[in-house]
C-alpha cells in the first residue's frame, strides 16, 4: 500500500484519536483527524480518502449516519469504512456490515488487530477501484495513442521520446524484451514523421534464411542465381521515401551486417547480380531484445554497425513496470477476444484482478493478449475468474523464500519476555524497557482504561 494513502479518522475521544493517529502514521499513512460527522463530511468533499475510521457514537450524529452518507455518494462508494465502538453488540455489527462497513471493531482496541484490519480494508479499496476502472473500460472505447494503450509514467515517457525521434531522419534502435511491442513503436515513429504518407516495410531478420536475406533486402536481377527467373525489387527499394523496420537485428548474419552498414553510410544499394548501385531514401529503424554489447563480445555482431544503429535509441518498458496499464490492457484484450468469438465481454472477478496484477508477465503484452484470449474462450459464465486464466498465469511458484522475522516481531517477543519476568507489572516493564507506559500499552495492544489498579 502506498505510503501516501489518506485515511480520515472520526473520533470524539481526544486520547483515542491521538492514539489512532500515531498508530496510522507509524504505518506510513497520511491521516486527517475529525471529531464529528459534519466535519468528516466536509473533509470528504475537499479531498479523496481511501479509508474512513469512525466511532459509532459521535456528538453531532452517529457513525452509521456517516456510513450511510458515504455509501449513498457515488463518488465515495469505493472508500473503505471501519466502524469502532465501545458498546459493541452482534446486532450492531450485523447492521453496520449490512450498511456497507468493511469491518466492525470494539473498544478497547487491539492495535495489532486494528492494523491488520486497516491493511485488509485498504487492499479491498484498491480492488474496488480497479474493478470500477475495468467496468468503465468495457463500456467505452479504449483510449490509445498510435495504437498503444496505457497512461502510466513509463508509457508517457515513451510517447515523448517517439515524438522527439520522429522529427529526425537518423537511424533508430529500439530495445526491449520480447513481447513489449517494439514493432508498434516503430510504426508510431513512422506515423509521427514527415514520411507518414510513404511505405512502412517490416522484416524479421531471424525469420529469413541467411542465403536469402540479401535478396530480400536489396533485390536481385534476372539470372542472378538459380531460380531468379525475373528481376525482383528488394524491401529497401520498396520502402523508398518511407521507413524500413529491421526486427531482431542481432540475428542478422555477420556478412549481411557489413552490407547493411555500407547502405546506412552511403544510402546506396546494389541488387544481387547487378553491376551498378542505386540511390534510395529510406529511414532505418532496427529493434532487438538482446544486448548488442553482449552479441559483440560473442563475436556475433559488428561494433561499427551498433554505433551506426545506436544514433537514436528508444527503450520499450516491460509490462511489469507499467502497473496501472495492465488492467486497462486486459480489458482491451478481453473485449477484443469477446468480439472475435461473438460473445458479451465477461465481467472480471476480483480473483482474476488479483491474479493479473500479481503475475510478472515475462512475455509482456503478447503474453497478456494470449492469456485474455484463452480466458474468454474457456470462461463458462458472465464472470471471468482466476480459474479461467491459463495455468502459467495463476500458478504461484512453490519455491518459497525463507521467512525472515521483522523488527516489530522481535520487539514484541522481547516485551512479552520482560512482562513475564516482572510478573506482568507494566510500570516495572516500561522502566526496564526505557519507554513510557502509554507507549507500552500501544505496543501490547491495550488502551489506557485497561491499566492496572494503583500499585500494580
Amino acid at each position: 500500500m502506498s505510503n501516501d494513502t489518506a485515511i480520515l479518522v472520526v473520533e470524539d475521544d481526544a486520547n483515542l484519536r491521538a492514539l489512532l493517529d500515531e498508530e496510522l502514521q507509524q504505518q506510513g499513512y497520511h491521516t486527517t483527524l475529525t471529531a464529528g460527522v459534519n466535519e468528516a463530511l466536509e473533509q470528504l468533499q475537499q479531498q479523496p480518502y481511501a479509508l474512513v475510521v469512525s466511532d459509532l457514537k459521535l456528538p453531532d450524529h452517529n457513525g452509521m449516519q456517516l456510513l450511510q452518507s458515504v455509501r449513498e455518494n457515488p463518488h465515495l462508494q469505493s472508500v473503505g469504512f471501519i466502524v469502532i465502538t465501545g458498546f459493541g453488540s452482534i446486532e450492531q455489527a450485523v447492521a453496520a456490515l449490512k450498511a456497507g462497513a468493511d469491518d466492525f471493531l470494539t473498544k478497547p482496541l487491539d492495535l495489532e488487530h486494528f492494523a491488520v484490519s486497516v491493511e485488509r480494508v485498504l487492499a479491498n479499496y484498491q480492488l474496488r477501484r480497479q474493478l470500477h476502472d475495468y467496468e468503465h473500460l468495457l463500456g467505452h472505447d479504449t483510449e490509445s495513442w498510435q495504437g498503444m494503450i496505457g497512461r502510466s509514467a513509463p508509457m508517457q515517457t515513451l510517447r515523448r521520446k517517439i515524438e522527439q525521434v520522429a522529427k529526425s531522419n537518423g537511424t533508430v534502435l529500439i530495445t526491449g524484451e520480447s513481447g513489449t511491442g517494439k514493432e508498434r513503436v516503430a510504426e508510431a515513429i513512422h506515423a509521427c514523421s514527415h514520411r507518414y504518407a510513404q511505405p512502412f516495410i517490416a522484416i524479421n531478420c531471424a525469420g529469413i534464411p541467411a542465403d536469402l536475406l540479401e535478396s530480400e533486402l536489396f533485390g536481385h536481377v534476372k539470372g542472378a542465381f538459380s531460380g531468379a527467373q525475373s528481376q525482383r525489387l528488394g524491401l529497401v527499394a520498396s520502402a523508398n521515401g518511407g521507413t524500413l523496420f529491421l526486427d531482431e537485428i542481432a540475428e542478422m548474419p555477420l556478412a549481411m551486417q557489413a552490407k547493411l552498414l555500407r547502405f546506412l553510410e552511403s544510402g546506396e544499394i546494389r541488387p544481387v547480380g547487378a553491376d551498378v548501385d542505386q540511390q534510395v531514401n529510406v529511414r532505418v529503424v532496427a529493434a532487438t531484445h538482446r544486448r548488442l554489447e553482449q552479441a559483440i563480445q560473442a563475436g556475433e555482431f559488428r561494433k561499427d554497425l551498433m554505433y551506426r544503429l545506436d544514433a537514436l535509441q528508444i527503450h520499450v518498458p516491460p509490462l511489469r513496470d507499467r502497473g496501472e496499464d495492465i488492467l486497462q490492457l486486459a480489458a482491451y484484450f478481453i473485449a477484443l477476444s469477446a468480439k472475435h468469438i461473438g460473445v458479451t465481454p465477461p465481467r472480471l472477478a476480483s480473483s482474476a484482478v488479483n491474479t493479473i496484477q500479481q503475475h510478472a508477465w515475462p512475455g509482456n503484452v503478447r503474453e497478456l493478449a494470449n492469456a485474455m484470449e484463452y480466458a474468454v474462450t474457456f470462461c463458462q459464465g458472465k464472470e471471468l475468474t482466476a480459474e479461467d486464466l491459463p495455468h502459467r498465469v495463476r500458478h504461484v511458484s512453490s519455491s518459497a523464500e525463507p521467512t525472515l522475522t521483522t523488527l516489530a516481531e522481535v520487539e514484541d517477543r522481547h516485551i512479552r519476555r520482560v512482562l513475564k519476568a516482572v510478573d506482568g507489572n507494566r510500570s516495572r516493564a516500561a522502566e526496564i524497557l526505557g519507554i513510557g507506559r502509554k507507549t507500552l500499552y500501544r505496543k501490547i495492544g491495550l488502551a489506557p482504561e485497561q491499566d492496572q489498579p494503583p500499585g500494580a
